[in-house]
């Protein structure tokens, strides 16, 4: 081969290789979560706790064997992670089943974990799929402090309703537009003022600030505030199940494959422990995940 053309060569060579890098998830200026394939994905998170240890368990799995995972973490509510997992900026995100359907019909009346499965089959486009939802399941719940529970004998959200008009209820920023229309429907509960507490709902309640306040079933403060969930024989807050949402074109078998055994393991009790060291002993989230691959045999 002449010179010219062994120079021509090397030329398209590393052209080629430049074409390569520029596609990969690490190009700022690129919006690809992954190549369905090329070994590298995208995995996001919403911007509360137990999202985020979610988040890490399943990418440090993926990473355990092999792996490039790019993480995205905190990004916000589902309002803004569905179009980025919908235009394959994501290519991995942990939902919760219930929830996600929620948000996609909101009139569905679905409540077991199959029939939720089912009706998000039915809405999700195309492009996008669940995995095997886990057996952990963190339900949103309405939650009152027991000293309202025992004053007003309050055991569901049915039993709100003669004091709704008194009372504040708080919960992450979206819960109000989400929900308000559903209590008004189903329980027939027109609350008084809604607020927006976030992460630190628990507390609100506890202190005085809420009188009801959406907590996740799994927060370890229910327990260690002394709160009460309240039942919902409405089902307003159907199955919720720990359920990765992955964009179709930016995973393979094998990532799936990783994804569905971290669900397998994954147990309400067990979450609800994990969810104890990340929110009360204020342990790393990444560093819990990462003994949870570890001693469930991913890692």
């Amino acid at each position: 081969m002449s010179r010219a053309l062994t120079v021509a060569a090397v030329a398209a060579a590393a052209a080629m290789a430049l074409t390569a890098c520029s596609s990969s998830s690490n190009n700022p200026l690129g919006g690809s979560g992954g190549s369905g394939g090329s070994g590298r994905v995208t995995i996001g998170s919403a911007n509360f706790p137990e999202n985020v240890l979610l988040a890490s368990i399943y990418s440090q799995a993926l990473q355990a064997k092999g792996i490039k995972v790019d993480e995205k973490f905190n990004i916000g509510s589902r309002e803004v992670l569905y179009g980025q997992i919908k235009d394959g900026s994501l290519a991995i995100l942990p939902e919760y089943n219930g929830a996600l359907l929620a948000y996609l019909d909101p009139k569905s009346t679905a409540a077991t974990s199959d029939d939720v499965n089912a009706a998000l089959a039915k809405e999700l486009p195309g492009s996008l799929e669940i995995l095997n939802s886990a057996p952990a399941e963190d339900k949103d719940s309405l939650t009152v402090s027991k000293a309202i529970a025992d004053k007003d004998d309050l055991k569901s959200i049915a039993d709100l309703a003669p004091f709704a008009g008194q009372f504040t209820i708080g919960g992450q920023p979206e819960f109000k537009s989400r929900r308000e229309q559903q209590f008004k429907d189903v329980y027939g509960l027109d609350f008084k003022e809604w607020k927006p507490t976030a992460d630190t709902t628990a507390n609100a309640i506890k202190d005085g600030t809420l009188q009801v306040g959406d907590v996740f079933t799994t927060d370890p403060r229910i327990v260690s505030l002394g709160l009460v969930s309240l039942d919902d024989p409405k089902n307003v807050f159907g199955a919720q199940n720990v359920t990765p949402l992955v964009n179709k074109s930016k995973v393979n078998d094998t990532e799936t494959g990783v994804l569905n055994a971290v669900s397998a393991k994954l147990d309400t009790a067990g979450l609800t422990a994990l969810m104890k060291r990340v929110s009360v002993d204020k342990d790393d989230p990444s560093a819990v995940a990462k003994d949870w691959v570890k001693s469930n045999g991913l890692g």
